[in-house]
């Protein structure tokens, strides 16, 4: 064989071995993540022939597959679109997937390695394969307290609650407004389903979006249990320690200095770290910042969560945030929830959660167990803890100085009878041309705490002076606590 066929020999050899290792790659090591691709055309003809399995809260669907009459053989359904669609997500032929349809969508098609048996046994009764189903922690008299809470704000009200089991993470509830329809991208009318996305999408409330998990704000004073939780881990302070007080906080490299919310002194010029939890004093914890530093206080907001991710049973969590560059007057602020601190209403609710769980923060979780199409049990979640945000001594402490704030401080509106609530408020400024944002965040009971529930009220369309923690978003978290509470 001379050198010139020799050669071509070997590149049709090399070739034909790198299409071989393409071709192995490519259904091998990528078959998984090709299939679970949004835009995979013959994957999602094919899952829309099959009934796909149902997504469950206590029991009842709410999300399901119902038989019809069309090419497609099965339409996805909502029973109830509006209370469920930032969990459930929706399920769409020309969108694809989001929420739990997304990331549980290996099982609810059927396609997930766990179900191979059955789908060799549906081959061989010449049967389509089914879905699993998938139930959620949801209780569901904790989610319809707090969709309610939102909606009775009005028509316009933006804002999220996530309701927490401390002892565990299960998500208890968890609704965002406004929310939207996934009924319509669901539908097997292409046109109608192009139309109402363009719709959502250029919702300018932006209704799609999850508010509880995929878009931060700023914490404001809830913050402060933050800046309290590092300021007793220091070791320097305790719930009896006095702070700085006054009407107002000098700050360094400025002439600007920091005033209390309302114009107020919080009880005097010096007084102790409980009462300035109590009223929310401002120049208390601007000082204690100050005092502190910037690495001790984004140390411990790393603790509780913030700067990481953490919740894998939904897509696109938002990343809570500590500024890197809080130096001299921006670092009061940073104390009181303000500057660059960001958060979401998840985010606040492992605060709260933490503290009340004896300082150790749950992973939380939105799917409690995973079954077969013959009810079998392929998956049951265990609770996972994520961080040592306290100790036991600095949590016992926090919880003790949030049950004086409900008790006769800032957030008496959140007061069950015959039950002790931890709690505090928060009213976050923001842009000059928005009004401010309005949160709570509490627990209950305080001494055998159940739930650890966040609100946040982004916007309820009310007048600026109208807008507090305690006015707003308490009473919902009330209405949660007691549904968890079945009082």
């Amino acid at each position: 064989m001379n050198k010139p066929i020799r050669t071509m020999a070997i590149v049709c050899m090399a070739l034909f071995m790198a299409l071989l290792l393409n071709t192995t790659y490519l259904q091998y090591v990528q078959a998984g993540d090709l299939n679970s691709r949004n835009d995979n055309k013959r994957v999602r003809d094919a899952e829309f022939s099959r009934k796909r399995g149902a997504i469950l809260v206590a029991g009842d669907a709410i999300a399901q597959s119902k038989p019809v009459d069309d090419e497609f053989e099965y339409l996805r359904t909502y029973p109830q679109p509006l209370k469920y669609a930032h969990l459930s997500g929706f399920y769409s032929y020309i969108y694809g997937r989001d929420g739990v349809e997304l990331t549980f969508n290996d099982i609810l098609s059927g396609s997930d390695d766990r179900l191979f048996v059955d789908r060799v046994v549906d081959m061989l009764g010449n049967s389509q394969p089914e879905g699993g189903s998938v139930s959620l922690t949801v209780n569901r008299a904790a989610q319809d307290a707090a969709f309610n809470g939102l909606r009775a704000l009005g028509p316009g009200t933006e804002g999220a609650v996530v309701a927490l089991e401390p002892a565990t993470g299960k998500i208890l509830a968890m609704a965002s407004n406004p929310s939207y329809n996934p009924n319509v991208l669901s539908s097997h009318d292409l046109s109608a389903i192009q139309d109402a996305r363009k719709r959502l999408v250029g919702n300018e409330q932006a209704p799609m979006t999850n508010r509880a998990t995929q878009a931060v704000y700023p914490p404001g004073s809830t913050f402060k249990l933050v800046t309290a939780a590092a300021a007793i881990e220091s070791g320097q302070y305790d719930p009896d320690s006095r702070v700085r007080g006054g009407f107002e906080l000098d700050l360094p490299q400025t002439d600007n200095p920091l005033p209390n919310d309302g114009g107020g002194n919080c009880g005097g010029d010096r007084i102790s770290l409980t009462q300035a939890l109590m009223v929310s004093c401002n120049v208390s914890f601007g000082f204690l910042a100050l005092q502190l530093g910037e690495d001790a206080l984004r140390e411990q907001a790393e603790k509780f969560g913030f700067g990481d991710v953490y919740l894998q049973d939904l897509p696109r969590q938002a990343v809570s945030r500590f500024p890197t560059d809080a130096q001299g007057p921006l670092l009061a602020y940073t104390g009181i929830g303000q500057y660059d601190v960001a958060a979401t209403p998840l985010q606040i609710a492992m605060v709260a959660s933490g503290i009340a769980n004896g300082g150790t923060v749950m992973r939380p979780y939105l799917v409690d167990e995973v079954r077969a199409p013959d009810l079998s049990v392929l998956e049951k979640s265990d609770p996972e803890p994520f961080r040592d945000a306290v100790s036991a001594s600095t949590a016992r402490d926090l919880t003790q100085m949030m049950v004086e704030t409900v008790d006769s401080g800032t957030a008496t509106t959140a007061q069950i009878p015959d039950i002790k609530v931890a709690g505090k408020t928060g009213t976050a400024q923001s842009d000059e041309d928005r009004p401010p944002y309005a949160w709570f965040v509490s627990f209950a009971p305080a001494d055998n705490p159940e739930v650890a529930v966040a609100v946040l009220v982004e916007d309820a369309g009310v007048a600026r002076d109208a807008i507090s923690g305690s006015g707003l978003a308490a009473p919902i978290a009330k209405s949660v606590m007691e549904a968890v509470l079945d009082r």
